[in-house]
């Protein structure tokens, strides 16, 4: 079993990744607090060079890649945010990058700007569950070195260096609400928030539609597959993975459940009151404060704002 990352490699991988990335701004929304009756943050993922909280993980991962698997090149499978973060990462250190995305409903925004950045894009299977198994038997015959999207601990101690900065700006945080795909992101922010302040609330949030992760955490159960259907391709995941399951039975203090729609509201509202673009991941823990506010009431809550990589033309219609 891999080992979990600790709050010494998120130290560590913040020293690294400044040299590369600058520090996120973490907005206090005033017309969202007014209508949520507390006072909400959006931490601001969106405004990564790729758009997206992954390029952290992507950057401490292949910039301490050792010589022979810098010369063989990397292959991984991904919806597209963390698929840029290789690319973006593989760009910046010299390495090759093969990505597999689903064939099926690929955001075309991602796949465009995984291709800008220079990597390999090749589409196969109909969920990123089929692509990640391609991967899984590709990568061996080719001699590439593979990258999971969740069970790498660089990964998520990269990602973790997003918590260090939310307390930077929020000493006084109660409650961080995570979007869950694969759970980096959840496992990296709530590594953080229990070593600087346990008592604060880690909330991760999935769609009804694809459940996996959420049902994993209740039931105590590695591996476990569940249906996926959400329209949301950062949320779209069939199956729980290990390193991040088992980080989250520790870190994580709940989940709460959003529909789609709820989704789709949440991100037309952060771009009418706050004037934020976000994909549905990115507004999906929006959508889960709008769902428990009356518990949040006085709160000071941040939301993970993951990604802003959405269709103009989806945009446009949910506006």
């Amino acid at each position: 079993m891999t080992a979990s990352p600790t709050f010494a490699d998120v130290a560590a991988a913040r020293k690294f990744v400044a040299q590369y990335l600058a520090p996120t701004p973490l907005v206090h929304c005033w017309s969202l607090s007014q209508q949520l009756g507390c006072d909400y943050y959006a931490k601001c993922e969106n405004l990564q060079p790729v758009g997206a909280f992954k390029v952290r993980g992507g950057i401490n991962l292949v910039g301490q890649l050792d010589a022979e698997s810098r010369e063989r090149g990397i292959i991984s499978a991904s919806t597209g945010n963390h698929g840029q973060s290789l690319a973006f990462a593989g760009q910046l250190f010299g390495v090759r990058v093969v990505i597999y995305g689903p064939e099926q409903n690929s955001n075309p925004v991602k796949v465009a700007a995984m291709r800008a950045l220079g990597a390999e894009v090749r589409l196969y299977g109909r969920d990123f569950d089929e692509a990640r198994e391609e991967v899984e038997r590709v990568g061996r015959s080719e001699g590439l070195r593979y990258v999971h999207s969740a069970n790498e601990p660089l990964l998520i101690a990269g990602v973790g260096t997003m918590g260090l900065e939310i307390f930077d700006a929020l000493p006084a945080v109660d409650a961080v609400i995570v979007p869950v795909g694969g759970g980096s992101g959840a496992c990296g922010n709530a590594l953080v928030a229990r070593h600087i302040n346990p008592d604060v609330q880690i909330i991760g949030v999935q769609t009804v539609g694809a459940p996996a992760c959420y049902r994993a955490w209740r039931e105590r159960r590695v591996g476990l597959e569940a249906p996926m259907e959400t329209r949301h391709e950062g949320l779209a995941t069939r199956v729980a993975f290990e390193l991040t399951t088992r980080m989250m039975w520790d870190l994580v203090d709940r989940f709460e459940l959003v529909s789609d729609e709820e989704i789709d509201a949440a991100l037309g509202l952060l771009a009418r009151e706050a004037k934020l673009v976000a994909e549905g991941a990115g507004a999906a823990a929006l959508a889960a404060v709008l769902k428990i506010k009356d518990e949040l009431e006085g709160k000071k809550v941040v939301g993970i704002l993951s990604g802003g990589n959405v269709p103009a033309e989806r945009l446009a219609a949910l506006l």
